[in-house]
């Protein structure tokens, strides 16, 4: 039967590339993909859908995707077994840590995993069977100081506040652009809409960012900010806070500890006193203090700007702190808990997430702390290319692209290139997965099922929803859960672990698998049926017959019960950030301004067709103008040389690159933006879609020296730079990488 007569077949899916969790109507015939449009039955997004979606059936269809292991050889890549694979991979790993210690493996996972329930629960396994010390993430270039906030203030590092964008009448939104990231640590599909509605319920939305964004353009007011300044704008904010009518805690102030110590330590900071640094005149910050104070409900939210900079823990603490104190704390309408199906926080104690840590050990090289049994992953490279005892030899990457992704990307690259063993999971050979000598691919999106773990615990509302596969897995693909499982079981064996028991294990966990493990999940989560038969409530089973999902209800009050603190009460000072306040103060200075020095400060960005790296090989979502510019001032244009769609020279202490100039007045003077995820043009990398829109890396311009103290978090804003005409650098005569190339 040809495709054409075939008869067609309706699945309701959720879209697994961002945080939305978008409810997706599917159609196939004759095994492929045919439309893809928007569920307008799902509850949580109500038909919207971003561009995006479309890139799962491109993505399954994917000519440069791998459908096998293969081998890097002398003469090319080299296609092998699954058992010689894993065998080979499991062998070598084993041979490096009995060698040279269990440290001298590194593991590197990136963020497609937390949108993949079967890698979130399976890979902790392998991890623990690995035993090293030096484990990384994306976290570390994201949302790090969101954990390190909940874990210090509220006993657990998912317990995130989100914002309850529905039911807010005042939203102050720094460092995010939601329509852009469809609500990043705030899972919210449609927040034109939702931002909307703020606005036709007489409420009003506040942007702080030193870019005018997609989203500052359809707020009611937008404040530019000097990148890296806005923990102290925000100290400043609080400190009019206190002064004024001061807290306005009401109930909470019954189990929260710190105020008298908050107060304190905001005495001095002025609004006057931040504005030399920030940029933001003292009669905004004033009267937004006093509208936030004065607001029926209101919220304020942070993300990658905020967090990414050289005081990104202590802005997400304070965040918390100014919707505490401002009485929007676990109130409709202002920041609550979720209440999810399968609870990462507290569920049964073999399915929740650890309650996070901090400072257990330190990175060998720098001494940098970690948290939560990782370690930032700026240290990464001087891990790999420092000689010594402990020095990463072996690397395991899943479900990342760091070359692109992380600091100092080049260093980056050059460190993989000098390995003795490299195997990454991953589908592409990419800037990353090049330097592998084995890459073990896992089935596609839409071979596997889903179920959001992370992104129900992060969402505006609470729903819960089941996606089956779509398509049965390619004959002798695995799905990565499976890799994972197979992996630690090897390892295991060749370690001559108890035999029985590792076997016992290692059958159960396959026959159970993630869905096995939802399903435990589920019954004792909070609606469901507390592991007894005959009681009603949400099961696995029950959700499959609810192919829209199912809608649990708008976020609620749920304090102090929620608290993980050991003696549930909120800490509104915990002393790791008391500490970092006297950074702060010597960083910015009472009296000082903004010192001159030639240089101008580099900011990122995200476009709504982009997902970090992984999705520039779809020809769809890379079609129209070319997105990697660097977005310059036409002050600073003028000032500088540079012209609309010439080229300029950005230099930083790590790297140099070339870009085309976009002249706007969308980023404050003194600032140039370039969007994160490209820098597809190096040797070997086999995507051909996105080597024909290569751009430039952002992060060979990033500087791994640049962090958060407190967190290690990398700093992206703010990063100096130095940017000069194309054609001044050819008089000069030097080399630069090229957006173009």
């Amino acid at each position: 039967m040809s495709q054409s007569s075939a008869p067609s077949e309706l699945h309701f899916r959720t879209c697994n590339l961002c945080e939305a969790m978008c409810g997706l109507r599917i159609e196939t015939s004759g095994g492929r993909v045919t439309s893809i449009r928007g569920d307008e039955a799902d509850p949580f997004s109500k038909g919207h859908i971003c561009p995006k979606a479309v890139a799962l059936q491109d993505l399954h269809e994917d000519p440069d995707r791998l459908r096998q292991p293969v081998r890097r050889t002398a003469t090319g890549w080299q296609p092998i077994s699954w058992e010689e694979a894993l065998d080979e991979t499991a062998r070598r790993l084993n041979a490096l840590q009995r060698e040279h210690g269990k440290d001298s493996l590194g593991v590197y996972v990136g963020n497609p995993t937390v949108h993949d329930h079967g890698a979130m629960l399976f890979l902790p396994l392998l991890l623990r069977t690995l035993r090293t010390k030096n484990k990384f993430s994306a976290t570390s270039v994201d949302q790090l100081p969101h954990h390190i906030a909940a874990y210090s203030m509220f006993g657990h590092q998912f317990l995130i506040p989100i914002p309850d964008i529905d039911h807010t009448r005042y939203m102050l939104i720094l460092g995010a652009n939601p329509l852009a990231s469809n609500g990043s640590l705030m899972s919210a599909p449609g927040v034109r809409g939702r931002l909307k509605a703020i606005q036709e319920r007489g409420g009003k939305v506040v942007v702080v960012d030193p870019r005018k964004t997609e989203t500052a353009h359809v707020a009611d007011e937008h404040v530019f900010i000097r990148p890296g300044t806005d923990a102290l704008w925000l100290f400043s904010l609080l400190h009019l806070l206190l002064e004024g009518a001061g807290a306005k805690m009401g109930r909470l102030a019954e189990f929260s500890d710190g105020l008298a110590t908050l107060r304190e330590l905001a005495r001095d900071f002025t609004p006057e006193r931040a504005e030399p640094h920030t940029g933001v005149p003292a009669a905004t910050t004033r009267r937004i203090a006093r509208e936030l104070s004065a607001s029926e409900s209101a919220v304020c939210y942070g993300r990658v700007g905020v967090s990414t900079h050289a005081f990104g823990a202590m802005c997400q603490w304070l965040i918390n702190v100014i919707n505490l104190v401002t009485g929007n704390f676990d109130r409709p309408g202002g920041a609550l808990f979720t209440k999810p199906a399968f609870d990462l926080v507290h569920g049964p104690k073999a399915i929740s997430m650890s309650r996070g840590s901090f400072g257990r050990w330190k990175s060998r090289v720098r001494g940098l702390p970690e948290t939560s049994g990782e370690l930032p992953v700026a240290v990464l490279g001087e891990e790999i290319l420092t000689e010594g005892p402990g020095r990463i030899r072996a690397m395991i990457t899943s479900a990342g692209n760091p070359v692109v992704s992380t600091p100092n990307g080049q260093q980056l690259d050059k460190a993989f290139a000098s390995l003795d063993f490299m195997v990454c999971i991953d589908p592409y050979i990419n800037e990353t997965t090049r330097h592998a000598h084995i890459i073990l691919p896992p089935s596609t999106q839409l071979e596997r099922s889903h179920y959001d773990l992370a992104f129900h615990v992060l969402a505006v509302r609470n729903t819960a929803k089941y996606s089956p596969p779509l398509f049965e897995p390619r004959p002798g693909s695995k799905h990565d859960w499976e890799i994972f499982l197979e992996l630690k079981h090897r390892l295991e064996t060749l370690r001559g672990e108890p035999r029985v028991r590792g076997e016992l294990t290692y059958r159960a966990l396959k026959k159970l698998g993630p869905d096995g493990i939802l399903e435990l999940g589920l019954r004792a989560g909070p609606y469901g049926m507390r592991l007894r038969p005959f009681r009603k409530g949400l099961s696995l089973a029950s959700l499959k017959q609810q192919p829209h999902g199912v809608d649990l209800g708008p976020l609620q009050p749920s304090l102090p019960g929620r608290l993980a603190t050991r003696d549930r009460r909120i800490q509104l000072a915990p002393e790791l950030m008391v500490a970092d306040v006297q950074r702060l103060r010597q960083t910015f200075p009472e009296g000082a301004g903004v010192s001159e020095q030639g240089s101008m400060l580099l900011i990122g960005r995200r476009h709504l067709r982009d997902n970090n790296s992984w999705l520039h090989n779809v020809p769809r979502l890379v079609s129209g103008k070319p997105r990697c510019t660097l977005m310059v001032h036409p002050e600073d244009a003028r000032r500088l040389g540079l012209q609309e769609g010439g080229e300029a020279v950005v230099t930083s202490r790590v790297g140099e690159v070339r870009a085309p100039v976009t002249v706007t007045d969308e980023v404050m003077p003194g600032v140039v933006s370039l969007p994160h995820g490209y820098g597809h043009g190096r040797e070997g990398v086999r995507l051909r879609v996105a080597g024909e829109h290569a751009g430039v890396s952002v992060n060979d311009l990033t500087d791994d020296r640049f962090l958060d103290a407190l967190s290690g978090n990398a700093a992206f804003s703010g990063v100096q730079v130095h940017v000069k005409p194309l054609e001044s650098v050819r008089t000069e005569g030097q080399p630069a990488q090229s957006a173009t190339a």
